[in-house]
């Protein structure tokens, strides 16, 4: 899929950046970073992929964040979400500074408040498609008939009923993605972190999970952030933020700049 970022020069918004926020104040986003820089090593020399990015998110929003191949993507969804410690700045979520918490309670505070859904599908190659999403809820101290009930009712909903019983080398990869999905909705978290979710799936299954994340969005006031290649997408988000070379070029792009490229 040919980007349409590519053929824009980055033009950063002309807001001014955000006030620092009051010591003890609390706010009103679902999640606040400021700063967030991050930096890799490739081979003698170092590659800035973030380079100083403040990103607010209201609760309740879907938020896509749209760019080309390495433009920065990943890295910032994996810094906001707890899972890469960035190199400077400051992420708040859901009212916690998560990088000045311990790796402990940073991995409690996912558990408890964040689901992902990754490319890769992260599941378990012994377990049945049920018991992939019930391992996360026994994890969270739900009781084994109430996780049965939860993971049967979420993997219908991703019309994924008839498979529950199927381990992973059963499943085809729309229906490994549609099980981790499944497992990342389960326990209704407040958070949702998506890492190109559609990109295993065709364009009923795509608009089966997105018309979910708008869902737990709506209904249960979840906050969505989802990084994506995926121009379908766009109908379905509150916000797209664009990204190119580790800078934010917009914050609310025009979603009908993605609209010829389904």
């Amino acid at each position: 899929m040919i980007n349409p970022l590519r053929k824009q020069k980055p033009v950063l918004d002309e807001a001014p950046a955000p006030e620092p926020r009051p010591a003890g104040a609390t706010t009103r986003y679902a999640i606040e970073a400021r700063g967030i820089k991050k930096s890799f090593k490739a081979g003698q020399m170092m590659v800035d992929v973030l380079k100083g990015i403040d990103l607010l998110i209201e609760p309740g929003e879907i938020v896509l964040v749209m760019g080309p191949s390495g433009s920065g993507k990943s890295t910032l969804l994996a810094a906001v979400s707890g899972l890469m410690k960035p190199d400077a700045g400051s992420v708040i979520a859901l009212d916690t500074n998560i990088w000045r918490m311990s790796r402990r309670k940073i991995d409690r505070f996912r558990l408890a408040n964040c689901g992902f859904i990754f490319q890769g599908f992260n599941l378990f190659p012994a377990l049945t498609a049920s018991q992939q999403v019930q391992i996360i809820l026994k994890f969270m101290k739900l009781n084994g008939r109430d996780r049965k009930v939860a993971a049967e009712s979420a993997l219908n909903d991703v019309n994924l009923g008839h498979r529950m019983h199927n381990r992973p080398d059963r499943l085809s990869g729309g229906e490994k993605q549609r099980v981790a999905i499944a497992r990342a909705l389960a326990k209704k978290p407040k958070l949702i972190f998506a890492d190109e979710p559609t990109s295993a799936l065709d364009g009923e299954n795509g608009n089966v999970v997105m018309t979910l994340l708008r869902k737990c969005a709506k209904e249960q006031g979840a906050t969505v952030l989802c990084v994506t290649h995926d121009a379908r997408l766009a109908t379905f988000a509150d916000r797209i933020i664009t990204i190119e070379d580790g800078l934010i070029t917009s914050t609310n792009a025009d979603p009908a700049l993605f609209a010829h490229h389904h």
